[in-house]
C-alpha cells in the first residue's frame, strides 16, 4: 500500500508522472503475487479478498488479474483425516455409511470448507433423483480465523472512521458489521443451503437459463453440505466454451442480464460471483444459446427489499435513457449523494458525461483522446473535487456483486459494453410501468390535475411578486457555478489590491527612511515597512480554502 500510495499519488504530484509509470505493471504483478502468497499463508477472508480483485480485469491489467486468479480454485488443501473426523463427528456417522462412495481427493479447495465428489446409497438417490453429489466439508478451525479477520477489520473501521473525508461518505463499523453477519452466515451451511433453494426457486420463474444445485438436507447440517453435483465448464475457460460451440460474448449477454434479474426482478442475489463459483452448463434442449448459467456456493447473498429495488428500478431506467437530472434524482432517492451535494451542478455534469461518454465500453474508452478527459475534469473540478457521494449501508454486497460480474463479463469479452445490457432492461422496465392498471394510471391523472389547478390557482399572484421584485431591483437567481466563480475573481482581486498595497507601503517606507534627515520620518518609514507584511500575507493566502 505504500508503494502504491508514493508511486501513483505523491510521485505524480511532484510533477514525476513519467518516473512514476515506468515499469508499473511490473510493479502490479509483484505486489499481486505478494499478495496471493500471503493471502494463501493466512486464508479465511483475505482469499476472499484476493478473489474479488482477480474478477477486475475491467480496472486492472490482465497479468495482475492473472496472478490473483489461482486464488479462486487453488488454495492449499486440508489434510483429508481432518476433513474425514469434522464430517463424521457433524453427521453422526462415518463416511462409508453415509455415501455409498466418497472421493478422498478434494474436487476443490476454497478459503472457507473443501468439497469432495460422492454418491449417494438408493435410497436417498431414490428420494432426490440423482445419485452424484458434492460434498462440502468446512475446515477444522475457520470459525476462529474469521473471527480474526473481523477482528482486525472492525479496528482499521475504527481508525477510518475518524478520518473526516471517509467518516461522511460511509459508516465504515456499519459497513464491516454488515460483512461480518454475511461471513457468520457463510459459515453455516445450513443457511447456504435454503439459500441455494431460494435462489433456484425465485429463478424457475425469472428465468429457466439460470439454475442452482439441488440441496440433499438428509445429508446436510451446519459444517457439512451435500449437493447435487453440477460440475461443468468454469466460466472463465473461454478456450472450453469455444471448444463445446458456446460463444463467450453470448455467455457475457446472459450473465449481465442474470445480474439486472437478480437485483431489479427477483431481489435475491449472489455475492460473491467470482468465476470458480459458476459453471457453463451446455444444455442442447436449450434453443437460445444452447447452456445454462449455474451459480453455486450461497454462503454470501444479499436481498433487495421492493422499496431499494424501485429505486435500482430508477436509476437503471435512467441510466438506460441516459438522463442526467433522472439518474441525479434517482441517486439522491437511494441515499448515495451527500446532503451537502450541489444537485444542479452534479446534473449539468452527469448529463455532459453522458454527452461525451455514453454508450462507450471499458475498450472505447480507452482510445478516447485524454485531452477529453481533462477537458471533462477541468469543467466539473468542483464536483470532481468535493467528491459527493457515499456509500449507504445496503449497498456493500450489491456492488461487490456488480462489479465482479461486470469484470467477469469483461473476461468473456473484452468489447463488452455494459450499455447494450443496460438499454433493453430499462426498455422493458419502462414497458412494464407504462402497463400499469387503469385504476393506477386514472388516479395519477386526477393527482397531476389537482396539482396543475393548485399550481395554476397561484401564478397570477406570483407573477404579479416577480414582476414586483424585477422592478424593485429585489430579484436574484441561484447559479450555484456562476456565484462559485465570481466569489474566487472578487478574493482574486482583493489579493490584487492588497499586493498594490503592498508594494505602495514598501516604497513609501523606503523613500521615507532614506530620504529623511531622521526622527519622526524614520519611525513612521519603518512603521509602514512592518505593517506591510499584512496585506502581503493577505495577498499569498488570502481567502483560500473557502468558498
Amino acid at each position: 500500500m505504500v508503494q502504491m500510495w508514493w508511486f501513483e499519488i505523491v510521485l505524480p504530484r511532484l510533477g514525476l508522472r513519467k518516473l512514476s509509470q515506468r515499469g508499473q505493471e511490473r510493479r502490479f504483478v509483484r505486489a499481486a503475487a505478494r499478495f496471493r502468497v500471503l493471502a494463501t499463508s493466512l486464508g479465511g477472508l483475505m482469499i476472499k479478498v484476493g478473489q474479488f480483485m482477480s474478477t477486475r480485469i475491467d480496472i486492472l491489467p490482465s497479468s495482475v488479474t492473472d496472478e490473483l486468479a489461482e486464488l479462486q480454485d487453488k488454495v492449499p488443501a486440508e489434510n483429508f483425516d481432518a476433513m474425514r473426523s469434522l464430517a463424521e463427528a457433524e453427521l453422526g456417522m462415518p463416511l462409508d455409511r453415509a455415501f455409498d462412495a466418497f472421493t478422498p481427493t478434494p474436487l476443490a479447495a476454497a478459503s472457507l470448507g473443501q468439497a469432495y465428489k460422492a454418491r449417494l446409497r438408493s435410497q436417498e438417490a431414490a428420494d432426490v433423483g440423482f445419485t452424484d453429489v458434492v460434498v462440502k466439508i468446512q475446515r477444522p478451525g475457520i470459525a476462529d480465523i474469521v473471527e480474526v479477520d473481523l477482528a482486525a477489520l472492525r479496528r482499521i473501521a475504527r481508525w477510518l472512521s475518524r478520518i473526516r473525508f471517509i467518516s461522511v461518505r460511509a459508516d465504515v463499523p456499519a459497513l464491516v458489521e454488515e460483512f461480518a453477519r454475511t461471513s457468520y452466515e457463510e459459515i453455516d451451511y445450513l443457511h447456504e443451503g435454503a439459500e441455494a433453494d431460494a435462489f433456484r426457486t425465485s429463478f424457475q420463474a425469472a428465468s429457466p437459463l439460470v439454475d442452482a444445485p439441488t440441496v440433499v438436507w438428509e445429508r446436510s447440517v451446519r459444517r457439512v453440505l451435500t449437493l447435487q453435483d453440477v460440475t461443468a465448464i468454469k466460466i472463465s475457460d473461454v478456450d472450453s466454451l469455444r471448444a463445446t460451440g458456446i460463444d463467450p460474448s453470448v455467455v457475457a449477454e446472459r450473465l449481465a442480464e442474470s445480474m439486472f434479474t437478480q437485483l431489479f426482478e427477483t431481489g435475491h442475489f449472489h455475492a460473491d460471483p467470482h468465476p470458480g463459483n459458476i459453471f457453463v452448463t451446455p444444455d442442447a434442449a436449450d434453443d437460445t444459446g444452447g447452456f445454462r448459467l449455474t451459480f453455486i456456493d450461497f454462503g454470501m447473498t444479499g436481498t433487495v427489499d421492493d422499496e431499494l429495488k424501485s429505486q435500482l428500478q430508477d436509476l437503471v431506467v435512467a441510466v438506460g435513457m441516459q438522463d442526467g437530472p433522472g439518474m441525479v434524482a434517482a441517486m439522491k432517492r437511494l441515499g448515495v449523494l451527500l446532503p451537502t451535494a450541489d444537485t444542479a451542478e452534479l446534473q449539468v455534469a452527469v448529463t455532459e458525461l453522458f454527452a461525451r461518454f455514453g454508450g462507450m465500453g471499458v475498450m472505447d474508452l480507452q482510445h478516447v483522446d485524454p485531452r477529453e478527459f481533462e477537458d471533462f475534469a477541468r469543467r466539473f473540478r468542483d464536483v470532481i473535487r468535493s467528491m459527493p457521494f457515499q456509500l449507504p449501508e445496503n449497498f456493500l454486497l450489491i456492488m461487490r456483486a456488480v462489479s465482479m460480474l461486470s469484470g467477469l463479463c469483461s473476461t468473456l469479452d473484452p468489447r463488452f459494453n455494459i450499455w447494450d445490457s443496460v438499454e433493453p432492461f430499462a426498455a422493458r422496465l419502462i414497458r412494464e410501468r407504462a402497463g400499469s392498471s387503469a385504476k393506477d394510471l386514472a388516479h395519477r391523472a386526477l393527482m397531476t390535475t389537482v396539482t396543475t389547478a393548485r399550481v395554476l390557482g397561484r401564478l397570477p399572484r406570483r407573477l404579479d411578486n416577480a414582476i414586483t421584485m424585477i422592478e424593485s431591483g429585489d430579484l436574484s437567481v441561484n447559479t450555484p457555478q456562476v456565484e462559485r466563480q465570481l466569489k474566487r475573481l472578487e478574493r482574486a482581486a482583493v489579493r490584487v489590491v492588497a499586493a498594490i498595497i503592498f508594494v505602495g507601503l514598501v516604497i513609501g517606507g523606503a523613500v521615507l527612511r532614506g530620504g529623511a534627515d531622521g526622527g519622526a520620518a524614520q519611525v513612521v518609514g519603518t512603521a509602514m515597512m512592518v505593517i506591510s507584511v499584512l496585506p502581503l500575507l493577505y495577498a499569498l493566502v488570502g481567502g483560500r480554502g473557502t468558498g
